[in-house]
Protein backbone atom coordinates (compact mmCIF):
# COMPACT_ATOMS: atom_id res chain seq x y z
CA UNK A 1 0.00 0.00 0.00
CA UNK A 2 2.81 2.44 0.89
CA UNK A 3 4.51 1.69 -2.44
CA UNK A 4 1.33 2.59 -4.35
CA UNK A 5 0.86 5.85 -2.42
CA UNK A 6 4.53 6.80 -2.79
CA UNK A 7 4.36 5.98 -6.49
CA UNK A 8 1.34 8.22 -7.03
CA UNK A 9 2.95 11.07 -5.14
CA UNK A 10 6.24 10.71 -7.01
CA UNK A 11 4.52 10.56 -10.40
CA UNK A 12 2.41 13.64 -9.63
CA UNK A 13 5.43 15.63 -8.50
CA UNK A 14 7.48 14.59 -11.53
CA UNK A 15 4.68 15.57 -13.90
CA UNK A 16 4.16 18.90 -12.20
CA UNK A 17 7.87 19.77 -12.18
CA UNK A 18 8.42 18.80 -15.82
CA UNK A 19 5.40 20.75 -17.03
CA UNK A 20 6.14 23.83 -14.97
CA UNK A 21 9.63 23.81 -16.47
CA UNK A 22 8.21 24.00 -20.02
CA UNK A 23 9.16 27.18 -21.94
CA UNK A 24 6.53 29.93 -21.84
CA UNK A 25 5.63 29.63 -25.55
CA UNK A 26 4.85 25.94 -25.21
CA UNK A 27 2.99 26.56 -21.94
CA UNK A 28 0.70 29.04 -23.70
CA UNK A 29 -0.19 26.36 -26.25
CA UNK A 30 -1.12 23.85 -23.53
CA UNK A 31 -2.87 25.90 -20.83
CA UNK A 32 -5.83 26.99 -22.95
CA UNK A 33 -7.69 28.54 -20.02
CA UNK A 34 -7.85 25.63 -17.54
CA UNK A 35 -11.34 24.55 -16.48
CA UNK A 36 -14.51 26.61 -16.04
CA UNK A 37 -18.16 26.32 -15.09
CA UNK A 38 -20.02 24.10 -17.53
CA UNK A 39 -17.00 21.93 -18.43
CA UNK A 40 -17.34 18.15 -18.28
CA UNK A 41 -14.26 16.14 -17.27
CA UNK A 42 -14.08 12.43 -18.07
CA UNK A 43 -11.31 10.32 -16.54
CA UNK A 44 -10.24 6.71 -17.05
CA UNK A 45 -8.00 5.34 -14.31
CA UNK A 46 -6.32 2.13 -13.31
CA UNK A 47 -7.03 1.79 -9.59
CA UNK A 48 -5.70 -0.36 -6.79
CA UNK A 49 -8.40 -1.19 -4.23
CA UNK A 50 -6.88 -1.97 -0.84
CA UNK A 51 -9.47 -3.02 1.77
CA UNK A 52 -8.85 -1.88 5.35
CA UNK A 53 -10.73 -4.75 6.97
CA UNK A 54 -12.51 -4.62 10.32
CA UNK A 55 -14.75 -7.33 11.79
CA UNK A 56 -16.71 -8.24 14.91
CA UNK A 57 -18.29 -11.32 16.51
CA UNK A 58 -17.57 -14.64 14.75
CA UNK A 59 -15.87 -12.94 11.81
CA UNK A 60 -13.19 -11.62 14.16
CA UNK A 61 -12.56 -15.09 15.53
CA UNK A 62 -12.23 -16.39 11.97
CA UNK A 63 -9.67 -13.66 11.17
CA UNK A 64 -11.47 -12.79 7.92
CA UNK A 65 -9.47 -10.93 5.27
CA UNK A 66 -10.30 -9.38 1.89
CA UNK A 67 -7.79 -9.33 -0.98
CA UNK A 68 -6.68 -6.29 -3.00
CA UNK A 69 -7.83 -5.78 -6.58
CA UNK A 70 -6.61 -3.75 -9.57
CA UNK A 71 -9.39 -2.70 -11.98
CA UNK A 72 -10.34 0.14 -14.35
CA UNK A 73 -12.45 3.04 -13.09
CA UNK A 74 -14.45 5.63 -15.05
CA UNK A 75 -15.58 8.97 -13.64
CA UNK A 76 -17.48 12.03 -14.83
CA UNK A 77 -17.13 15.51 -13.32
CA UNK A 78 -19.45 18.41 -14.10
CA UNK A 79 -18.10 21.83 -13.14
CA UNK A 80 -20.98 23.77 -11.58
CA UNK A 81 -18.62 26.70 -10.93
CA UNK A 82 -15.08 27.47 -12.04
CA UNK A 83 -13.61 25.69 -9.02
CA UNK A 84 -16.49 23.49 -7.80
CA UNK A 85 -17.46 20.23 -9.46
CA UNK A 86 -19.66 17.19 -8.88
CA UNK A 87 -18.08 13.82 -9.69
CA UNK A 88 -19.69 10.41 -10.23
CA UNK A 89 -17.32 7.46 -9.99
CA UNK A 90 -18.14 4.12 -11.61
CA UNK A 91 -16.32 0.80 -11.36
CA UNK A 92 -16.67 -2.76 -10.18
CA UNK A 93 -14.34 -5.37 -8.71
CA UNK A 94 -14.33 -8.92 -7.39
CA UNK A 95 -12.73 -9.81 -4.07
CA UNK A 96 -11.78 -13.09 -2.46
CA UNK A 97 -12.32 -13.56 1.28
CA UNK A 98 -10.06 -15.71 3.41
CA UNK A 99 -10.18 -16.94 7.01
CA UNK A 100 -8.14 -19.07 9.37
CA UNK A 101 -10.23 -22.03 8.15
CA UNK A 102 -9.37 -21.41 4.47
CA UNK A 103 -10.79 -19.63 1.44
CA UNK A 104 -14.39 -18.41 1.84
CA UNK A 105 -14.97 -17.62 -1.85
CA UNK A 106 -15.59 -14.39 -3.73
CA UNK A 107 -18.09 -11.58 -4.14
CA UNK A 108 -18.46 -8.71 -6.63
CA UNK A 109 -18.61 -5.11 -5.44
CA UNK A 110 -20.26 -2.24 -7.34
CA UNK A 111 -19.61 1.05 -5.45
CA UNK A 112 -20.89 4.12 -7.35
CA UNK A 113 -19.75 7.22 -5.47
CA UNK A 114 -20.91 10.84 -5.74
CA UNK A 115 -18.48 13.54 -4.62
CA UNK A 116 -18.55 17.32 -4.32
CA UNK A 117 -15.10 18.64 -5.28
CA UNK A 118 -13.13 21.85 -4.86
CA UNK A 119 -10.52 22.44 -7.58
CA UNK A 120 -7.54 24.66 -6.76
CA UNK A 121 -5.78 26.73 -9.44
CA UNK A 122 -8.61 26.08 -11.90
CA UNK A 123 -7.01 28.19 -14.64
CA UNK A 124 -3.60 26.53 -14.34
CA UNK A 125 -2.03 23.44 -15.81
CA UNK A 126 -1.51 21.70 -12.44
CA UNK A 127 -4.88 21.55 -10.67
CA UNK A 128 -5.11 19.81 -7.26
CA UNK A 129 -8.55 19.01 -5.90
CA UNK A 130 -10.25 17.58 -2.84
CA UNK A 131 -13.67 16.00 -2.55
CA UNK A 132 -16.18 14.54 -0.11
CA UNK A 133 -19.42 12.69 -0.70
CA UNK A 134 -21.51 9.55 -0.41
CA UNK A 135 -20.86 5.99 -1.48
CA UNK A 136 -23.49 3.37 -2.26
CA UNK A 137 -22.21 -0.19 -2.56
CA UNK A 138 -24.05 -3.12 -4.11
CA UNK A 139 -22.70 -6.61 -3.43
CA UNK A 140 -23.56 -9.21 -6.11
CA UNK A 141 -22.54 -12.62 -7.50
CA UNK A 142 -22.05 -13.84 -3.95
CA UNK A 143 -20.05 -17.07 -3.96
CA UNK A 144 -19.15 -17.08 -0.27
CA UNK A 145 -19.42 -20.33 1.68
CA UNK A 146 -18.08 -22.06 4.77
CA UNK A 147 -18.14 -25.79 5.40
CA UNK A 148 -20.19 -26.30 2.26
CA UNK A 149 -22.92 -23.91 3.41
CA UNK A 150 -23.56 -20.59 1.66
CA UNK A 151 -22.76 -17.40 3.55
CA UNK A 152 -25.51 -14.79 3.18
CA UNK A 153 -24.60 -11.11 3.14
CA UNK A 154 -26.57 -7.87 3.01
CA UNK A 155 -26.47 -6.54 -0.54
CA UNK A 156 -26.53 -2.79 0.17
CA UNK A 157 -24.25 -0.38 1.99
CA UNK A 158 -24.11 3.41 2.36
CA UNK A 159 -21.12 5.33 3.69
CA UNK A 160 -19.01 8.49 3.37
CA UNK A 161 -16.14 8.95 0.92
CA UNK A 162 -13.16 11.33 0.87
CA UNK A 163 -10.89 12.16 -2.06
CA UNK A 164 -7.75 14.07 -3.05
CA UNK A 165 -6.04 14.24 -6.41
CA UNK A 166 -4.41 16.30 -9.11
CA UNK A 167 -4.99 16.91 -12.82
CA UNK A 168 -1.99 17.90 -14.94
CA UNK A 169 -2.90 19.33 -18.33
CA UNK A 170 -0.73 18.11 -21.23
CA UNK A 171 -2.77 19.32 -24.23
CA UNK A 172 -5.74 21.58 -24.91
CA UNK A 173 -8.34 19.05 -23.68
CA UNK A 174 -6.13 16.25 -22.33
CA UNK A 175 -4.75 15.79 -18.84
CA UNK A 176 -3.08 13.18 -16.64
CA UNK A 177 -4.64 12.33 -13.28
CA UNK A 178 -3.50 10.91 -9.94
CA UNK A 179 -6.15 10.25 -7.30
CA UNK A 180 -6.61 8.72 -3.86
CA UNK A 181 -9.91 7.97 -2.11
CA UNK A 182 -11.05 6.55 1.19
CA UNK A 183 -14.44 4.82 1.07
CA UNK A 184 -16.40 3.37 3.98
CA UNK A 185 -18.50 0.26 3.18
CA UNK A 186 -19.71 -2.74 5.13
CA UNK A 187 -21.91 -5.82 4.95
CA UNK A 188 -23.56 -8.12 7.52
CA UNK A 189 -22.94 -11.84 7.13
CA UNK A 190 -24.88 -14.87 8.33
CA UNK A 191 -24.56 -18.64 8.03
CA UNK A 192 -27.56 -20.95 8.31
CA UNK A 193 -29.65 -18.09 9.70
CA UNK A 194 -27.16 -17.27 12.45
CA UNK A 195 -25.33 -13.94 12.38
CA UNK A 196 -21.57 -14.04 11.83
CA UNK A 197 -21.12 -10.32 12.41
CA UNK A 198 -20.31 -7.25 10.33
CA UNK A 199 -17.51 -7.02 7.81
CA UNK A 200 -16.10 -3.49 7.34
CA UNK A 201 -14.20 -3.30 4.04
CA UNK A 202 -13.41 0.47 4.01
CA UNK A 203 -10.94 0.44 1.09
CA UNK A 204 -8.21 2.89 0.24
CA UNK A 205 -8.35 3.42 -3.53
CA UNK A 206 -5.29 4.73 -5.37
CA UNK A 207 -5.41 5.47 -9.09
CA UNK A 208 -3.52 6.82 -12.09
CA UNK A 209 -5.12 7.69 -15.40
CA UNK A 210 -5.90 10.11 -18.18
CA UNK A 211 -8.77 12.54 -18.70
CA UNK A 212 -10.51 14.63 -21.33
CA UNK A 213 -12.22 18.00 -20.99
CA UNK A 214 -15.41 18.59 -22.98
Amino acid sequence: MKNWINGVAATSCALAMSLLATPASAADDVTMGGIHAGDVLVRLRAISIMPQVGTNNTLSALNVGVNNAIVPELDFTYMIRDNIGVELILGTSRHQLTSNTGNLGGVNVLPPTLLLQYHFNHQGRVRPYVGAGLNYTYFYNNGLNAGGQPISISNHSFGPALQAGVDVQVAKNLFINADIKKIWMRTDASLGGSSLGTLHIDPLVVGLGVGMKF
